[in-house]
């Protein structure tokens, strides 16, 4: 009876991982399928007077790391300058406020049409201050970078053709990694977003189906914004919301994977938590908002219908994660490696479902940017070791997420110049599940190894490298954090105020 009482809720959560699992094959399998159906680029011939006008929109808050080398890279575009202007959209309370006006002065004395507009408050967060912006924007077409991307000089003229199609709302590119090699972790994200833009992004597009703009590194058209309701704020992910009403409104998206535009990606271990929870929390949050209106729409295709659905619920899989951690010891210990059960519910599934449809997804997106397959196949283990050790935090982004308050827009802290670098932190809760489900999971490698689950032991140990490598991590960041602000602290009580930078620092950046 008591392996029955394990064994169901085991095996119906490994099913339901497996069922994700083999929706990344489908991808896989939908981008080979209409792989000839990736349009050619089209001609960039056409004069300059004819070219469209667009407004470049820049949302920023508190990011002084970042801000000249990001409006330096948006002067250096090859655009007519009689055609484009330059929106700094800054809703920061620190001194990027500043730093901004006199960079925008400067671009003014440059010759380039650029306007510095600044909020006193910072209602709706970064769709607000893109809301904002579009009333005074002067451009049919509208641009947008964070402050961490770098557009190259030919952005605009490689992409602003396909607008000669009227039904063309939005065209995204494709992101690149300024700091890709820095670290394990930063390997591991970038091949995370490189299988989003070259898999996910490249097999929806190709066959039909909705994909989203990313919130950045590409543009829209503005008529599109406003045939679609404009931007909204009832979710934390006003991208992924926008697309989906754009489109659901009957405008068509194009993905350019060949054109490229760099980003840099988080550093730190809190930094990616901050923004894996936004993402997380907002997507959840668009699906309650919109998978119900997406799926009366009889007329759109089933296969439409059904890929909106993995599109909007993938982050359900962190709960189900954090479960099949728990509760692989007790299956260990309560299913003989004798039965024959053992290897159809424990090990097989183990090996296939977590690694088989993982491996062809991402061995794909490092193929198509003409990457050796070797660097997803080393990478893999710890993209699902860190994967795994997100889960508890990501299992709380979407508990929030069913919810009815939209929450706070939390940014990602940039680091830019290197110099000038750590002002502002992401803080996130202590990992205390992470560090018992690692000590549960050293208790599931000596389990698989004392009852013969061989299979089983590898698996055990990413979730042990996985809740332990998050847990080290954040709470080395939080010492390291910690320790300027000790041996600041002044020997004698005052009767001032006290100022906690690290605390200011995480009100901060809110964004």
């Amino acid at each position: 009876m008591a392996t029955y009482l394990i064994a169901v809720p085991y095996l119906s959560v490994l099913l339901a991982l497996v069922f994700y699992g083999l929706h990344r094959s489908h991808l896989v399998w939908l981008l080979w399928k209409h792989r000839e159906s990736l349009p050619p680029a089209p001609p960039r011939n056409v004069p300059d007077a004819e070219l469209p006008y667009v407004t470049v929109q820049l949302p920023l808050f508190n990011e002084p790391d970042v801000l000249e080398r990001l409006l330096e890279s948006v002067a250096a575009i090859d655009y007519p300058r009689h055609r484009f202007e330059i929106q700094v959209l800054d809703d920061s309370t620190d001194d990027s406020r500043e730093l901004a006006r006199a960079k925008v002065v400067e671009l003014r004395n440059r010759g380039l049409d650029a306007v510095y507009i600044h909020r006193h408050d910072r209602v709706g967060y970064k769709a607000g201050a893109l809301d904002n912006g579009l009333t005074l924007a002067k451009g049919e077409l509208v641009a947008i970078f964070d402050a961490d991307f770098l557009p190259q000089p030919s952005f605009l003229r490689t992409v602003v053709h396909h607008f000669a199609d009227p039904k063309v709302g939005c065209v995204q590119a494709r992101w690149g990694h300024l700091n890709r090699e820095t670290s394990i972790l930063t390997r591991v994200q970038a091949l995370m977003l490189d299988g989003h833009h070259m898999v996910e992004n490249r097999a929806r597009f190709a066959a039909g189906r909705f994909f989203n703009f990313s919130g950045t590194g590409g543009i829209w058209r503005r008529e599109a914004i406003g045939a679609a309701g404009g931007w909204q704020h009832d979710t934390l992910t006003e991208d992924l919301d926008l697309s989906y009403r754009a489109q659901l409104a009957g405008w068509r998206f194009v993905y350019r994977e060949d054109h490229v535009t760099p980003a840099e990606l988080p550093e730190d271990m809190e930094a990616f938590r901050a923004q894996q929870f936004r993402w997380a929390k907002g997507t959840v949050q668009t699906a309650r908002k919109l998978l119900g209106r997406v799926w009366a729409r009889r007329d759109l295709s089933l296969g439409v219908r059904t890929e909106a659905v993995f599109h909007m619920t993938p982050h359900f899989a962190y709960p189900l994660m954090v479960m099949l951690a728990v509760l692989l010891l007790p299956m260990l210990l309560v299913m003989p490696v004798s039965d024959p059960l053992s290897l159809l519910l424990v090990d097989i599934p183990l090996m296939v479902g977590s690694t088989g449809s993982l491996l062809t997804f991402y061995v794909m997106a490092e193929r198509s940017q003409g990457r050796s397959a070797w660097g997803a196949l080393v990478r893999l283990p710890w993209l699902l070791a860190i994967g795994s050790g997100m889960s508890p935090w990501l299992t709380k982004a979407v508990w929030q997420g069913l919810q009815r308050e939209t929450g706070e827009f939390v940014r990602t802290p940039k680091k830019g110049d290197r110099a000038k670098a750590g002002r502002y932190r992401a803080r996130t809760s202590l990992p205390w599940v992470e560090m018992l489900i690692a000590a549960e999971s050293v208790g599931s490698v000596v389990a698989a190894i004392a009852t013969h689950h061989y299979i089983a032991a590898p698996f055990a140990m990413l979730f042990v490298m996985g809740f332990g490598y998050v847990s080290i991590a954040v709470t080395r960041e939080r010492l390291a954090a910690a320790a300027p602000a000790l041996a600041e602290r002044p020997s004698e009580p005052s009767l001032l105020p006290a100022f906690d930078e690290g605390a200011s620092a995480t009100d901060s950046a809110a964004a």
